[in-house]
């Protein structure tokens, strides 16, 4: 009997009657589904049958013909993951519930990052999910109470390794016995002796194993917990077997291996140590960030200036910030001036001028003068904020090249057991027939010697330390993908203006009269142009008053037009002269004369008589030219995009070095002029600092987005470069090399070391404490090689 199910989802994008019905008619159609869409709610309540149409196809449909499903996202701090088998296995269940978009675990950073529909299951269910599985989860802590949390947890392994460690020593001291024949007290050889010290590790050291493994098996996965668990208790419950083969026979001599399952416990808790301290020193570069916040703000409430914890700083407060204090929260001068040091958000060491209106990063020190301040953007708002959330998702994401070892590690553990158990087979059937002894160290070999751990450690981490190496340099990666993408771009456009210029161009050349000036600062005093603030500056100096604009029009890519005081003006381009038809005469000469120097210059026609030209110069950014000729030194074709004609474009090309130049393209065609590049099978990297360079941003390979620039600019693009310095280019092109020279090296260790390891574990030349040592060991090795990219220099 089929079971109807009733739901309530928020839908996006409907703006009219129309809208909800189209959706109401199309989820009607689907088999076993009534629906019922709101448009003043924008909701959908569904009755569906769940063995019919699942929830994912229904929002398949919504979201097919055009509209959305309002989906939120929940970060989870999940504990108790072992190996790469635990987090594949988490992800993989999240990904099955209904109302779960996507979800992804990082075995390195302990975290789940889940995007769900809200109605129809929210953080609670997750959370008892995971803990159905074995495992437990709580929304992500601040960084602070982590770590406090990862202190507790190195103190509590601590204690355990150092309490199995004094339990095994004695045990220890037996190998010498097997390995070098020497003479050792009789104590140490009993075996109940030796039970005495084994059973506490294994059962209260070790019992972490047993639970893991239980939790994994009871909801069909298999994680390094079984392996572990497995091989010694094979190795515990034989010993325990020989042992009471003595009870009564005191002639018999036991084959005892209560040494071999405490030695692999203890040596992987080390192991487990190692790595969970070394885990802890990849986010380093989140913390560095973290710490730059100021802790407290000097408040004026009342007429009285308050101490207050920053937190509780409200957008309106007025502050007051003395010399040499951080800057609290971000916002704007409202008294007093002063030079603020940026270096920590935009890399340039010289302080910058501040005064009235200007505005103010938190975090950022102020360096001499005392000030007043409006709060703007307070907590998860301001610019560092933004900046830790940014380097907090790259870390916590995956990278397309770990799919692999996600995949492998799934099946891996199964397999493994298989090989263990045929390696038993063989062992007591053919190579020692009858021996159970030999083809008990053998499998159990296998079984430790075959922890996935490193394989799931391998990427994440590399992710981890390559996204923070990159902020403490001033580069934001959205995410592991864009990190990992970077390495593959073989072409960078840099768009002109704010990109390789400075974006603060003067004018240098003016031909007219008074009368022409005047209406032309007057026309661009609406616009926010850097050409028009330009202008108007320069109207400024020269005293010059404004007249009222009555209409203004901007061109996109040819000028501007606009009525003063009933006069007709027009600034732009040969185009746009040419379309209304307005004779230049010699002016031509002049014009080709400053574009060759590599100027902008504009012609200016009112009531349709030409009346004058003016020049505008862009310098350059004094490390342009270095930054180009190292992208080159890295191989990559270098191309300029702008929307100024042919001859300044040339003419600034060549004083950074580049040769290929696209110019006088329009800002709605910079996009496609990027796909017609990728077309010819270049992977492309564009940097843009403009609202108009956000759709080319989009559509490249990856966007690199100047931190001066616009918002819009910024949240289109795959990567910030903070502060503008074009170095930070090539930098960031080194960082995803050396990132994925690292991962490879990681996987290449990891599938080296169980490809060698399980074989030569097979056929009994690997001891099963040595095989402990090894796995554990492979682990430190995979988090330690990962931290080498701290040292890179770039």
């Amino acid at each position: 009997m089929s079971e109807t199910n009733h739901t309530t989802f928020g839908i996006t994008g409907m703006t009219c009657a129309a809208c909800s019905s189209r959706v109401e008619k199309v989820l009607n159609k689907m088999d076993g589904v009534e629906a019922q869409v709101n448009l003043t709610t924008e909701k959908a309540t569904i009755d569906y049958d769940s063995e019919v149409v699942s929830i994912d196809d229904i929002t398949k449909k919504i979201e097919h013909i055009g509209y959305g499903v309002v989906t939120e996202q929940v970060d989870l701090d999940v504990f108790g993951m072992t190996c790469a088998a635990c987090s594949s296995r988490i992800e993989k269940v999240l990904n099955k519930q209904d109302g779960v978009k996507q979800a992804t675990v990082n075995l390195a950073t302990e975290n789940a990052s889940v995007q769900y529909n809200p109605g129809i299951i929210d953080m609670d269910d997750l959370i008892v999910k995971i803990q159905k599985m074995g495992y437990d989860a709580k929304p992500k802590e601040e960084s602070e109470a982590k770590q406090t949390h990862k202190e507790k947890e190195l103190k509590t392994m601590k204690m355990k390794i150092l309490i199995s460690s004094i339990l095994t020593a004695p045990l220890l001291v037996t190998m010498l016995v097997h390995l070098f024949n020497m003479s050792i007290p009789d104590i140490f050889m009993n075996p109940w002796f030796q039970f005495a010290l084994a059973t506490p590790v294994q059962f209260f050291i070790g019992w972490q194993f047993y639970t893991g493994a239980y939790k994994s098996l009871r909801n069909g996965g298999a994680n390094m917990d079984v392996l572990v668990a497995l091989g010694t208790s094979a190795a515990y419950f034989y010993s325990l077997y020989e042992a009471i083969r003595t009870i009564g026979n005191p002639a018999y001599e036991p084959h005892l291996y209560f040494e071999t399952s405490a030695v692999i416990i203890t040596l992987i808790l080390v192991g487990k140590y190692l790595e969970v301290r070394a885990k802890s020193q990849t986010s380093t570069a989140l913390s560095s960030l973290l710490n730059l916040q100021a802790k407290e703000a000097r408040v004026i409430r009342n007429g009285e200036e308050t101490m207050i914890p920053v937190e509780e700083v409200t957008v309106g407060d007025r502050l007051v910030v003395k010399p040499g204090e951080k800057i609290p929260v971000d916002g704007v001068v409202v008294k007093g001036r002063t030079s603020v040091d940026e270096s920590m958000l935009t890399g340039e060491s010289i302080p910058i001028e501040k005064g009235m209106d200007a505005t103010v990063i938190g975090s950022t020190i102020n360096k001499n003068g005392v000030i007043e301040m409006e709060a703007t953007k307070v907590g998860k708002d301001t610019a560092l904020a933004s900046i830790v959330k940014v380097v907090e998702e790259a870390q916590g994401s995956k990278a397309p090249i770990q799919r692999l070892a996600d995949v492998i590690s799934s099946y891996f553990v199964p397999i493994v057991v298989g090989i263990a158990i045929l390696t038993f087979v063989v062992w007591i059937a053919f190579v020692q027939p009858g021996q159970i002894e030999y083809a008990m160290l053998a499998a159990v070999a296998v079984l430790v010697i075959a922890c996935p751990c490193a394989l799931g450690l391998a990427t994440p981490t590399s992710i981890m330390v390559g996204t923070g190496k990159a902020a403490e340099t001033g580069i934001l990666f959205k995410g592991g993908e864009h990190l990992e993408r970077t390495h593959e771009l073989n072409t960078i456009i840099l768009d002109k203006t704010g990109t390789i210029t400075k974006g603060k161009p003067e004018v240098t050349n003016f031909i007219g009269d008074e009368a022409t000036l005047q209406l032309l600062a007057s026309a661009e005093k609406g616009s926010e142009h850097p050409l028009a603030e330009a202008i108007v500056t320069y109207a400024t100096e020269q005293n010059m008053d404004f007249a009222e604009v009555d209409d203004f029009n901007a061109i996109p890519g040819h000028g501007i037009e606009a009525t003063i005081t009933g006069k007709n003006i027009l600034v732009g381009n040969r185009k746009l002269m040419q379309d209304h038809h307005i004779e230049v005469g010699d002016a031509e000469q002049e014009l080709v004369q400053y574009e060759m120097e590599g100027k902008t210059a504009m012609l200016i026609a009112v009531d349709g008589e030409f009346k004058g030209i003016i020049a505008v110069a862009d310098t350059i950014k004094d490390t342009a030219p270095q930054a180009i000729q190292e992208l080159k030194d890295q191989g990559l074709e270098v191309i300029m995009l702008t929307g100024d004609n042919e001859r300044t474009a040339r003419a600034i090309a060549k004083q950074v070095g580049i040769t290929e130049v696209i110019a006088e393209v329009l800002p709605e065609e910079k996009a496609d002029k990027v796909k017609e590049i990728q077309l010819k099978g270049k992977k492309v990297g564009m940097v843009g600092d403009g609202v108009n360079d956000a759709p080319a941003l989009a559509i490249a390979d990856i966007g690199i987005a100047i931190g001066t620039g616009t918002e819009v600019a910024i949240e289109a693009a795959d990567v910030t470069i903070l502060g503008g310095e074009l170095l930070l280019i090539p930098k960031a092109i080194k960082i995803s090399r050396a990132t994925i020279k690292n991962i490879r090296q990681n996987l290449f260790w990891a599938f080296g070391y169980n490809t060698a390891g399980i074989p030569i574990a097979a056929i009994g030349l690997l001891a099963p404490w040595i095989a402990g040592a090894a796995m554990a060991l492979s682990s430190v090795s995979v988090v330690s090689n990962s931290l080498r990219l701290k040292r890179v220099k770039i």
